[in-house]
């Protein structure tokens, strides 16, 4: 019962946060999601944003103040999951565009939005329109090649992160230019860049980015002692930054801190009720075995996402990995095609073959699952995913052979899958 009430009492604080705040722009009819990566990467602290509303109040026709507003409200959105801030970005930088058309900080804004609500091609043309205006623009070049990335465009996106490395090498361009070789499977030569933007990080938000860039790169590659270091090097910079405070909880889950980790992802979801952390927090309870309270962490996700929604972002990634784990097998294959039907990537194509595994279609899936392999990027959930499904699809062998990968890449990169994985493995061994 008490469980319950704290469900209700969150969903209300949940929906408080995602419809409040809306003063700037007249803005306070808009009512009612993530993790991706398509923004700016310093970020904007409310007092900046405050202190831009101000001087907007007393210089209104100040475009790249608008501009500037306008990125600050979808950086808020993107850290805390504050939707309402979408439809905020959006009139601030269409009064930016009014007020001086074509100006390339507003077009730039435009896509680093469209990015954030998974609009894709949208945030690809913005991001073009500003480089035409403005071919050296640092944020319309780092936005290209995150909607490249998303798009599954990957052989351009390397390209487009290429070019902007030789109009504006800094840590935006660093990063992204990392993540493109991530996906290809280059990991040494994505760890290389990032410890170079590391090196030339001069402010303490720049060096909490790139450390949790870098914390994020030795967690996926299972060097959790590692991972930790580079967040506690993110947290001396910026004690409240919520990336570097939900990595070192999934690493202190990795290396068996359970009670940290929990602690630490209880104070993320207070902060940024967005799915990843809800869901590994669930998996976080279920684990230890308190169902009741994981089960109100993945009702929590529904309710963020049907928020997202009503603030225009597309949420059926998000929907699609929830549900298949913790939800409607069936809507998580709704979601699962919709979204592939929009963008063919590594992570939709995981999507859609871990959704039809869900709902027992393991050899319509098998396809989907090594495309999501293919391009070599070194990721233990999607190993895993392939394993379960080839085990499920009777291919033995190589069910053993990508779990077994999987567990070697990131022991713990998942608080139930790698449970599930070692127990798939030893039903193999005893069925020889």
């Amino acid at each position: 019962m008490k469980s319950r009430a704290q469900l209700g009492l969150c969903a209300g604080l949940l929906a408080v946060a995602l419809t409040g705040g809306a003063i700037a722009l007249g803005g306070g009819t808009d009512v009612p999601e993530q993790s991706v990566s398509a923004v700016s990467p310093v970020a904007l602290r409310s007092g900046d944003v405050k202190a831009l509303e101000a001087h907007l109040r007393e210089q209104p026709r100040d475009f790249s103040g608008w501009a500037t507003l306008g990125l600050a409200y979808v950086e808020q959105a993107r850290t805390s999951g504050d939707a309402s801030r979408y439809p905020q970005a959006e009139r601030a930088l269409k009064r930016s565009l009014s007020l001086e058309a074509g100006n390339d900080q507003a077009l730039a804004g435009q896509a680093a939005l469209a990015a954030a609500r998974h609009d894709f091609p949208d945030a690809l043309a913005y991001a073009e329109r500003a480089l035409k205006a403005n071919p050296f623009s640092e944020r319309a070049l780092a936005s290209r090649v995150d909607a490249l990335v998303e798009l599954g465009r990957y052989d351009e996106a390397a390209e487009a992160a290429d070019l902007a490395d030789e109009r504006r090498p800094g840590v935006p361009v660093f990063t992204r230019y990392a993540y493109v070789r991530e996906l290809r499977g280059d990991v040494k030569t994505a760890r290389r860049v990032l410890e170079q933007a590391l090196s030339s990080a001069a402010s303490p938000p720049d060096v909490a980015y790139v450390a949790t860039q870098l914390g994020q790169l030795a967690w996926s590659q299972g060097d959790c002692e590692e991972a930790l270091l580079h967040y506690a090097r993110a947290l001396a910079a910026d004690d409240a930054y919520l990336p570097a405070l939900e990595g070192r909880a999934r690493a202190q889950a990795a290396t068996g801190d359970r009670k940290a980790a929990v602690k630490g992802m209880e104070a993320v979801v207070a902060r940024s009720p967005l799915p990843g952390p809800l869901v590994v927090l669930g998996e976080l309870y279920e684990a230890d075995g308190d169902r009741e309270r994981a089960d109100d962490q993945y009702a929590l996700v529904d309710a963020w996402t049907a928020l997202a929604r009503a603030n225009g972002v597309n949420a059926d990634l998000d929907t699609a990995l929830a549900a298949a784990d913790h939800g409607d097998a069936k809507a998580a294959l709704r979601a699962a095609r919709a979204e592939w039907d929009r963008r063919r990537t590594v992570h939709t194509a995981d999507a859609l073959a871990w959704a039809l595994h869900a709902n027992g279609r393991d050899q319509e899936a098998l396809p989907y699952a090594r495309r999501a392999t293919a391009t070599g990027y070194r990721n233990a959930t999607f190993l895993y995913h392939r394993g379960m499904i080839e085990f499920g699809a009777g291919e033995k062998g190589d069910a053993r052979e990508h779990l077994s990968a999987a567990l070697r890449l990131n022991p713990g990169f998942s608080p139930l899958g790698a449970r599930e994985a070692r127990g798939a493995l030893k039903d193999l061994e005893a069925g020889e």
